[in-house]
C-alpha cells in the first residue's frame, strides 16, 4: 500500500515540477523583446510538448493498469490519453516546420491539424465512454434528465456559433479551412456539452465520488478548447508567434489533462479498494 501511495505522489508531482519549470522560464522570456529573444522563444516553444507526451504515456499505463480496453474505465482513460497524444502529434508537426522553415507562426490549415482536430474527436467519443461509466445510460429514463440530455448541447453549441462562428465570411477561404473552422469549436462544445451532462447526472451517483474529477476533465476541456481557438484566431489574424501567449496556454492545457487523468486513476483506485 505504501509502495502504491509513493507512486501515486510520484505522478503528481513530475507534470507539476514541469509546468512549474516551464511556467517560470516562460514569463523570464516575456522580459525580453520578441525579436530578442527569438531563439530562446524557439526552444521554449519546441520542448514544452513533454508534458502532453508524459500525460498521454502517463494515462495509458493508468488505463492498462485498470483492465485497458477490457474495462469500461480503461477503455475511457486510454482513449483520452490518445486525444493528448494527438495533441503531441500537432505540436511536434508546428515545431519541425517553424524550425526548419525558418518562420514565427506554423502555416494554418495544416498536416499538424491531422492531430490537432484528430484530439476533438478522440475526446467526443473519449467523455461518451466517461458518460456511460457515470450512470448516464442507467439514468436517462427519469425527466429531468432527458431534459438536461437536450438542453445542454443545444445551449453549448449555440454559444459556440454565437462566440466563433455568427458572420463568419467564406470568401477567399479553402474548404479544408471552413471545415476546420467550424469543426474545432463545434466539436469541443459537443465534447464538453457531454461532460457536463455526464457531471449532472452522476451528481450523487457512488456518493458522489465522480464529482471531482470530471469537474476537472470539464475544467481541463475547456481550457483546451480556449487554446485552439485562440490558435486558430491569431493564424488567421498573422498575430501568432512560437513561445507567445497561446504556447502558454497549450502548455496549461496539457498539464491540467494529465493531471485529470492521473486524478482520475486515483479516485477509481479508491473506488476499488472500498
Amino acid at each position: 500500500m505504501e509502495g502504491n501511495s509513493s507512486r501515486n505522489v510520484v505522478s503528481y508531482i513530475i507534470p507539476t515540477v514541469i509546468f512549474i519549470f516551464y511556467s517560470f522560464t516562460w514569463l523570464y522570456i516575456q522580459q525580453f523583446e520578441v525579436s530578442a529573444s527569438r531563439d530562446i522563444r524557439q526552444l521554449w516553444g519546441h520542448t514544452y510538448l513533454i508534458l502532453s507526451v508524459f500525460g498521454g504515456i502517463a494515462g495509458l499505463f493508468i488505463s492498462k493498469k485498470w483492465g485497458g480496453y477490457k474495462s469500461l474505465l480503461g477503455k475511457a482513460i486510454a482513449v483520452l490519453s490518445i486525444g493528448l497524444l494527438f495533441q503531441s502529434f500537432g505540436q511536434i508537426y508546428s515545431s519541425y516546420y517553424v524550425y526548419f522553415y525558418d518562420v514565427e507562426s506554423p502555416p494554418y490549415p495544416a498536416i499538424g491539424d491531422i492531430g490537432f482536430f484528430g484530439s476533438v474527436l478522440v475526446y467526443i467519443y473519449g467523455v461518451l465512454l466517461l458518460s456511460r461509466l457515470s450512470g448516464v445510460h442507467f439514468s436517462m429514463r427519469k425527466f429531468q434528465n432527458k431534459i438536461w440530455m437536450f438542453t445542454v448541447p443545444i445551449f453549448m453549441l449555440g454559444l459556440s456559433y454565437f462566440l466563433f462562428l455568427k458572420g463568419y465570411e467564406l470568401t477567399g477561404i479553402s474548404k479544408v479551412q471552413v471545415f476546420l473552422d467550424f469543426g474545432y469549436p463545434l466539436g469541443q462544445a459537443l465534447y464538453v456539452s457531454i461532460a457536463i451532462l455526464s457531471l449532472i447526472i452522476s451528481w450523487n451517483w457512488l456518493g458522489g465520488v465522480l464529482q471531482k474529477p470530471i469537474w476537472f476533465l470539464i475544467f481541463a476541456l475547456i481550457f483546451q478548447s480556449l487554446s485552439d481557438f485562440t490558435f486558430i484566431f491569431q493564424a488567421i489574424s498573422g498575430t501568432w508567434y512560437v513561445g507567445g501567449v497561446n504556447d502558454f496556454m497549450y502548455l496549461t492545457s496539457y498539464y491540467l489533462m494529465a493531471m485529470a487523468l492521473i486524478h482520475m486513476g486515483s479516485v477509481f483506485k479508491k473506488i476499488k479498494e472500498s
